[in-house]
Protein backbone atom coordinates (compact mmCIF):
# COMPACT_ATOMS: atom_id res chain seq x y z
CA UNK A 1 0.00 0.00 0.00
CA UNK A 2 1.25 3.49 -0.86
CA UNK A 3 2.41 5.86 1.82
CA UNK A 4 -0.42 8.22 2.76
CA UNK A 5 0.07 11.98 2.57
CA UNK A 6 -1.90 15.19 1.95
CA UNK A 7 -2.32 14.54 -1.79
CA UNK A 8 -3.73 11.01 -1.49
CA UNK A 9 -5.49 10.91 1.91
CA UNK A 10 -9.05 11.02 0.55
CA UNK A 11 -10.80 7.69 0.07
CA UNK A 12 -13.44 6.65 -2.42
CA UNK A 13 -15.88 3.73 -2.40
CA UNK A 14 -15.82 2.70 -6.11
CA UNK A 15 -19.30 1.10 -6.40
CA UNK A 16 -20.86 4.21 -4.89
CA UNK A 17 -18.66 6.96 -6.33
CA UNK A 18 -17.89 5.53 -9.76
CA UNK A 19 -20.91 3.36 -10.66
CA UNK A 20 -24.12 4.18 -8.73
CA UNK A 21 -23.83 7.99 -8.53
CA UNK A 22 -22.61 8.42 -12.14
CA UNK A 23 -25.45 6.17 -13.32
CA UNK A 24 -27.97 8.35 -11.48
CA UNK A 25 -26.42 11.46 -13.01
CA UNK A 26 -26.68 9.98 -16.52
CA UNK A 27 -30.31 8.98 -15.89
CA UNK A 28 -31.08 12.47 -14.60
CA UNK A 29 -29.56 14.05 -17.70
CA UNK A 30 -31.53 11.63 -19.88
CA UNK A 31 -34.76 12.47 -18.05
CA UNK A 32 -34.22 16.22 -18.41
CA UNK A 33 -33.33 15.80 -22.10
CA UNK A 34 -36.46 13.69 -22.71
CA UNK A 35 -38.69 16.37 -21.14
CA UNK A 36 -38.03 18.51 -24.24
CA UNK A 37 -37.38 15.72 -26.73
CA UNK A 38 -40.59 13.77 -26.07
CA UNK A 39 -43.41 16.32 -25.54
CA UNK A 40 -46.09 13.59 -25.64
CA UNK A 41 -44.72 12.04 -22.42
CA UNK A 42 -43.44 15.24 -20.82
CA UNK A 43 -45.19 14.61 -17.50
CA UNK A 44 -43.76 11.08 -17.26
CA UNK A 45 -40.23 12.36 -17.90
CA UNK A 46 -40.67 15.14 -15.33
CA UNK A 47 -41.75 12.58 -12.75
CA UNK A 48 -38.88 10.27 -13.81
CA UNK A 49 -36.40 13.14 -13.35
CA UNK A 50 -37.82 14.01 -9.93
CA UNK A 51 -37.58 10.38 -8.75
CA UNK A 52 -33.99 10.03 -10.02
CA UNK A 53 -33.02 13.30 -8.35
CA UNK A 54 -34.54 12.15 -5.06
CA UNK A 55 -32.69 8.81 -5.29
CA UNK A 56 -29.44 10.68 -5.93
CA UNK A 57 -30.07 13.07 -3.06
CA UNK A 58 -31.02 10.31 -0.63
CA UNK A 59 -28.06 8.13 -1.62
CA UNK A 60 -25.65 11.00 -1.13
CA UNK A 61 -27.09 12.37 2.09
CA UNK A 62 -27.73 9.09 3.89
CA UNK A 63 -24.24 7.80 3.20
CA UNK A 64 -22.69 11.06 4.31
CA UNK A 65 -24.91 11.58 7.31
CA UNK A 66 -24.50 8.23 9.02
CA UNK A 67 -20.90 7.38 8.18
CA UNK A 68 -19.43 10.82 8.73
CA UNK A 69 -21.51 11.56 11.81
CA UNK A 70 -20.23 8.45 13.53
CA UNK A 71 -16.67 8.98 12.36
CA UNK A 72 -16.69 12.60 13.50
CA UNK A 73 -17.60 11.43 17.00
CA UNK A 74 -14.74 8.94 16.88
CA UNK A 75 -12.30 11.63 15.71
CA UNK A 76 -13.32 13.80 18.69
CA UNK A 77 -12.84 10.89 21.09
CA UNK A 78 -9.47 10.11 19.52
CA UNK A 79 -8.42 13.75 19.96
CA UNK A 80 -9.46 13.75 23.61
CA UNK A 81 -7.63 10.49 24.31
CA UNK A 82 -4.51 11.63 22.51
CA UNK A 83 -4.54 14.99 24.25
CA UNK A 84 -4.79 13.25 27.61
CA UNK A 85 -1.93 10.88 26.74
CA UNK A 86 0.34 13.75 25.64
CA UNK A 87 -0.53 16.43 28.20
CA UNK A 88 -1.93 14.35 31.07
CA UNK A 89 -5.06 16.46 31.43
CA UNK A 90 -8.59 16.70 30.07
CA UNK A 91 -9.03 18.42 26.73
CA UNK A 92 -12.51 19.91 27.18
CA UNK A 93 -11.38 23.55 27.29
CA UNK A 94 -8.95 23.08 24.41
CA UNK A 95 -11.43 21.15 22.26
CA UNK A 96 -14.03 23.89 22.77
CA UNK A 97 -11.62 26.45 21.28
CA UNK A 98 -11.00 24.41 18.13
CA UNK A 99 -13.17 23.87 15.08
CA UNK A 100 -13.82 20.31 13.97
CA UNK A 101 -11.73 20.72 10.79
CA UNK A 102 -8.73 21.60 12.98
CA UNK A 103 -9.25 18.61 15.27
CA UNK A 104 -9.70 16.28 12.30
CA UNK A 105 -6.53 17.57 10.66
CA UNK A 106 -4.45 17.14 13.82
CA UNK A 107 -4.94 13.37 13.71
CA UNK A 108 -2.57 13.18 10.72
CA UNK A 109 0.34 14.57 12.77
CA UNK A 110 2.62 12.48 14.96
CA UNK A 111 2.95 13.55 18.60
CA UNK A 112 5.96 15.84 18.12
CA UNK A 113 4.21 17.85 15.38
CA UNK A 114 0.83 17.55 17.14
CA UNK A 115 1.99 19.84 19.97
CA UNK A 116 3.30 22.52 17.61
CA UNK A 117 0.28 22.39 15.28
CA UNK A 118 -2.15 22.43 18.20
CA UNK A 119 -0.42 25.54 19.51
CA UNK A 120 -0.70 27.18 16.08
CA UNK A 121 -4.36 26.18 15.76
CA UNK A 122 -5.14 27.72 19.14
CA UNK A 123 -3.08 30.89 18.80
CA UNK A 124 -3.02 31.57 15.06
CA UNK A 125 -6.39 29.96 14.24
CA UNK A 126 -4.98 28.16 11.20
CA UNK A 127 -7.46 26.12 9.19
CA UNK A 128 -7.62 22.35 9.07
CA UNK A 129 -6.28 22.44 5.54
CA UNK A 130 -3.33 24.60 6.66
CA UNK A 131 -2.65 22.11 9.47
CA UNK A 132 -2.58 19.25 6.95
CA UNK A 133 -0.26 21.20 4.64
CA UNK A 134 2.09 21.91 7.57
CA UNK A 135 2.57 18.26 8.51
CA UNK A 136 6.05 17.07 7.63
CA UNK A 137 5.73 13.45 8.76
CA UNK A 138 2.25 12.25 7.77
CA UNK A 139 0.48 9.80 10.12
CA UNK A 140 -1.82 7.74 7.89
CA UNK A 141 -5.51 7.22 8.68
CA UNK A 142 -6.61 4.27 6.57
CA UNK A 143 -9.85 3.65 8.45
CA UNK A 144 -11.78 6.80 7.51
CA UNK A 145 -14.52 6.20 4.95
Amino acid sequence: MREQNYKNHRKFYPPHHFIYLPLLIVLEILGIYKIWDDPENKLIWILFSIVIFLLFYLAFMMRQHYALGLQNRMVMLEFKQRYFEIFGQRSDETADKLRFDQIAALRFAYDDEFRELLYRALHENISGDDIKRSIKNWRADRQRI
